[in-house]
């Protein structure tokens, strides 16, 4: 008996590309949940929030291919141990920033600002304008958790998850 093909969604979370695609949402709710307690929340970002938020934003990219386009087994897994190695890293920034957050170790961070080409008077009134957010405060966390430290478990999480579904069987159909 002939079988029907199958619907894009099914081909789309087939059980090879699921798992990227599912490492490709959670990046994009960290990014979302990110934006949206900065927008909405009040919370600004400092200078190593955004470079959580660049490492979840790179993970993206060697994820892709896996998730929209037909690859061999092999470039499946290399996809998938690219964005598991990018989490990684995401893991040790998150890591340094709550240890920086905890008075573990210093920070080597320095406020910065765009320089415009207007006078003094303009560079003055965007320094007093800019909310100055320090990457040695905690401005928000859970059971003793900073963002940075919830960000570190996540991006460990994903990265683990990653490099188990490099090797999984499933993934390499």
């Amino acid at each position: 008996m002939n079988r029907p093909p199958p619907s894009p969604l099914a081909r789309l979370t087939g059980a090879p590309r699921l798992p990227s695609l599912l490492l490709i949402l959670a990046a994009l709710t960290a990014l979302g949940t990110a934006f949206a307690s900065q927008y909405w929340g009040g919370l600004n970002p400092c200078e190593m929030c955004w470079w959580q938020r660049y490492a979840y934003m790179t993970s993206v990219v060697p994820l892709l291919p896996s998730a929209f386009l037909r690859l061999t087994a092999a470039q499946r897994r290399v996809s998938l141990l690219l964005g598991g190695l990018v989490f990684l890293v995401g893991a040790g920034i998150s890591l340094f920033h709550a240890g920086v957050e905890q008075k573990w170790w210093e920070g080597f961070t320095a406020c910065t600002a765009p320089i415009s080409a207007g006078g003094l008077d303009d560079l003055r009134a965007a320094i007093l304008a800019a909310p100055v957010v320090r990457c040695d405060e905690i401005p928000w966390s859970l059971f003793g958790i900073s963002i940075a430290g919830f960000s570190a478990i996540a991006s460990l999480v994903l990265a683990l998850f990653a490099v188990k579904a490099a090797f999984s069987t499933e993934t390499a159909r």
